[in-house]
């Protein structure tokens, strides 16, 4: 009887922890993007559309639903040119969405000597690999929310992946059913708050961050925007979102202030601090288990500009 008891309680353990997404998982989705042979994922690139490929690839892993058509690459014009954004869909108990978002391209390379690749790890690789990371917790798990995960092109040229996609009418049965977007930018370092915490930009629009705080498990915190000056909530592609009255914040661990690498060559692996990235990852996932339609509706107040 013990024998068995233990094998049960060995199988319930396997059962209840097969989601965590590893650190090994993290850094190998971060490093393919942010690995010199993509050469800073310009939009309109051969290099670009790899990694909207290999996101895809990725997708397809975790038996997502295409968003539209029949593939997860969801085409746009880009100065004549077909580019890509890519999205995909896990269903869950109810049609109401949540959204989960970052952009894949950077700014491509420069004309230095030596380095000259802008490898973009912390921007924006390090916000597709956190939410690939949350489609790979739910692979085997059906939540509450249904999901939609979608990976934005040519943020760098003026947020226009996530113009294209956020018109696309084909998408409105999505949209229509949204009740929140959680667009992931910068999140490989470690914030000012310490490990396992953000920010969350235009925290004064909405009650999205109190109804998260109240619910997250394992010390896992949302900050408000430090540099709510700058206005960053209008300056990332949660704003395409927010035009549809969407509730959509952008949720960063970057500091501004000591970000020597953002949009320089030496934003590679080497600053990324994949142990905090992978417990935010696995902890937000643990949250978002716990979000259903009754806990968590999150409205704008009459601070945003919609």
């Amino acid at each position: 009887m013990k024998k068995l008891t233990y094998l049960t309680l060995s199988l319930f353990s396997i059962f209840t922890f097969a989601q965590e997404v590893s650190k090994e998982r993290v850094k190998t989705v971060l490093s393919t993007l942010a690995s010199d042979e993509m050469k800073g994922r310009e939009i309109g690139t051969q290099e670009n559309e790899n990694a909207a490929n290999y996101i895809a690839k990725l997708f397809k892993e975790n038996n997502l639903e295409y968003c539209t058509g029949k593939s997860y690459l969801v085409p746009f014009d880009y100065n004549g040119k077909t580019v890509y954004n890519v999205c995909g869909i896990k269903k869950g108990k109810t049609d109401q969405y949540l959204g989960f978002s970052g952009h894949f391209d950077h700014i491509g390379t420069s004309d230095k000597s030596g380095d000259n690749i802008y490898n973009g790890a912390d921007d924006d690789a390090s916000g597709i690999t956190t939410l690939v990371g949350i489609a790979d917790y739910f692979k085997n798990k059906k939540p509450e929310f249904s999901m939609v995960f979608m990976a934005f092109n040519g943020e760098e040229k003026g947020m226009l992946g996530s113009r294209a996609i956020s018109t696309d009418k084909n998408l409105d049965h999505i949209y229509n059913k949204m009740t929140a977007l959680f667009n992931f930018e910068m999140v490989a370092t470690e914030s000012q708050w310490g490990k396992n915490t953000l920010y969350m930009t235009g925290d004064g629009f909405s009650d999205l961050d109190e109804l998260f705080n109240k619910n997250a498990v394992n010390g896992l915190k949302l900050n408000p925007d430090p540099y709510a000056k700058q206005q960053l909530f209008y300056r990332s592609d949660n704003v395409s979102f927010v035009k549809k009255k969407i509730i959509a914040h952008s949720f960063s661990t970057v500091d501004m202030t000591k970000a020597s690498h953002y949009h320089h060559e030496n934003d590679d692996i080497n600053i990324v601090d994949f142990d905090n990235m992978t417990q935010i990852i696995n902890n937000f996932g643990k949250t978002l288990d716990k979000l259903n339609p009754k806990n968590f509706t999150p409205k704008y107040n009459d601070q945003v500009k919609l």
